[in-house]
């Protein structure tokens, strides 16, 4: 008798056992190495780093190991929520424990997956990690690999130094450490000693980035693609391209021959530092340009801690609010009124100096420039628009600039997503949500599905993704440090005040237009802080006046 399957089931099965031959015959060399150890084995890719074959074919087998065991792993999940969730009430508390097992074991899957291929796909779980739309099992587990990554060869990387440097590094360097102190999923960093006794970290590119790079994220692509197929409601390809994009950013020059990532990186330093010139907190390394090119980045070293560590905060006497406020204000002021953000503000990437000016008593050293997005204009004046109608509850505005952003549909929920509050809320900023605004918004929210938070997601314009991605991470380092998301709100309602503001210029604009926008500014402030309420404006004390000073003396930087 033969069985007659759903075109669907089909392809799925042709899916399943196609990229599982890819698995089984991979499986199959690793069970014939026991049995004959002349054979190679392939389950820790040995066989890819062995010189006995040429190198184009070492990349064929190694293109074919990492696409198998990503299909592999896709396939295998898509089974597991297909028929592990088959037959369950939606609705029922049976479905939603089940749901959540089953993240549990796709999301350790995919974290197998990104320790065996390494490289883009640590980079993509990292990614992942940082976008608040996922299920928190994905974001907890795959949470490790923000500090995973496998240092190349010191063999490989000297002779991408010495190729690009055209020199022998005794030549250039007093000492160089061949131990790297960081390696990440392009590249590794090691610590030197120039001639003339100066400290430097060396940035160098691993080798062989570029083919590999455009097969992962092809590989990427048709398996969200896939699974878009196979689950409508769940439709992915908007973090693929989002991922694709912030890569391309990094690699994109190098690839089309002008100017390259690491040229790049050193330039975006260089902006940033610029930026933030009279900010005696951020400290951004010099580049050194001699001894930079395109696989090479050579910067001034600085010491430093991660961001988020408390117990270097605590045995430095450095109060973590203090350094998660600093933090909030230095990209609120990148993406409210600069409209450059960098795009991976991860804790490996700020460290938190005892090294200060200014009697602050830190530093904030902002590292790895190679992620940066620029926003478009009309854009950031929008998002700053937003929050401040986020602050003042102003639900006309706030679904006026749904409209703009092409998710009017789902404006209302802004409030929820950024303040914790719901856009009829009474609550004031920080104070949470009174018990019926929470039943309400719990019946609100049981009539939404998954492909709604897919289409809001792709509706979203790609500047959005990025600020929710970089805001996202932030949250998380603050949540660390112990710090409200009161806080959070107020600081980008503060900057996004100041981000609408006109840009004007002392030396050459008229006195009476200065001195009018100054009037209107303060007229702003005094919204603000009146609707607020200025006994709980700031959380660390200070008279309000002095904090409208300060903010005021912000806008002479530009």
């Amino acid at each position: 008798m033969m069985l007659k399957f759903p075109a669907k089931a089909k392809a799925s099965f042709y899916l399943i056992t196609a990229t599982t031959g890819f698995a089984a015959a991979a499986a199959a060399a690793v069970n014939f190495h026991s049995l004959n150890p002349i054979f190679p084995a392939f389950s820790d890719d040995s066989l890819l780093l062995s010189s006995t074959f040429p190198g184009k074919i070492r990349a064929g087998v190694n293109a074919v190991l990492r696409t198998s065991r990503a299909a592999t792993t896709i396939a295998l999940n898509v089974v597991d929520y297909r028929y592990s969730l088959h037959g369950l009430p939606l609705k029922s508390e049976e479905y939603r424990q089940t749901l959540s097992e089953v993240h549990v074991r796709s999301a350790k899957r995919i974290l197998k997956l990104c320790e065996a291929n390494k490289g883009f796909y640590v980079k993509a779980g990292q990614f992942v990690v940082a976008l608040r739309q996922v299920p928190k099992e994905y974001s907890s587990i795959l949470s490790s690999l923000q500090d995973q990554a496998v240092p190349c060869n010191f063999k490989d990387i000297k002779e991408v130094l010495i190729g690009n440097l055209g020199r022998d590094l005794s030549e250039i360097f007093l000492s160089f450490d061949e131990e790297p102190i960081a390696a990440a999923s392009i590249a590794q960093v090691h610590h030197a000693l120039l001639k003339d006794g100066q400290e430097v970290a060396i940035k160098v590119q691993y080798p062989g980035l570029e083919y590999q790079m455009k097969l992962d994220i092809a590989t990427m692509s048709f398996l969200s693609r896939s699974v878009a197929w196979f689950f409508p409601a769940y439709r992915f390809e908007w973090a693929v391209s989002e991922f694709a994009e912030a890569i391309a950013l990094e690699l994109e020059k190098w690839f089309c021959g002008g100017v390259t990532d690491f040229v790049q990186e050193a330039r975006n330093s260089e902006r940033t530092g610029h930026n933030f010139k009279k900010n005696k907190i951020v400290r951004v390394p010099r580049v050194f340009w001699e001894i930079t090119t395109r696989q090479v980045l050579t910067m001034q070293f600085c010491t430093g801690h991660k961001v988020d560590d408390l117990e270097f905060l605590k045995k430095s006497g450095i109060n973590p609010r203090k350094v998660a406020k600093a933090l909030v204000e230095v990209f609120a002021e990148m993406i409210f009124i600069h409209g450059f953000l960098h795009g991976d503000p991860h804790p490996g990437n700020i460290l938190v100096s005892p090294e200060a000016e200014g009697g602050s008593g830190f530093s904030l050293v902002l590292l790895d420039h190679g992620i940066y997005k620029q926003l478009d204009e009309t854009f950031r004046l929008d998002y700053c628009q937003l929050w401040k109608a986020l602050i003042l509850l102003d639900s006309n505005k706030i679904q006026h600039l749904g409209d703009r952003f092409g998710v009017v549909k789902y404006s209302r929920y802004f409030p929820v997503i950024f303040t914790g509050r719901t856009i009829d809320s009474k609550s004031a900023l920080g104070k949470g949500m009174s018990n019926e605004e929470k039943e309400t918004l719990k019946q609100e929210l049981k009539f939404l599905k998954m492909e709604d938070i897919s289409s809001f997601m792709e509706s979203l314009p790609p500047d959005f993704i990025s600020v929710l991605r970089t805001d996202g991470l932030l949250r998380s380092s603050c949540s660390k440090l112990g710090a409200p998301q009161r806080m959070r709100a107020l600081v980008y309602g503060k900057y996004a005040l100041y981000g609408l503001s006109p840009k004007l210029n002392p030396e050459s604009d008229f006195m009476g237009m200065i001195m009018l926008s100054k009037f209107m500014k303060k007229l702003s402030y005094l919204r603000f802080w009146l609707h607020i309420g200025t006994g709980d404006a700031f959380l660390d004390g200070r008279d309000p006046t002095i904090i409208q000073r300060n903010v005021e003396t912000i806008s002479c930087r530009s």
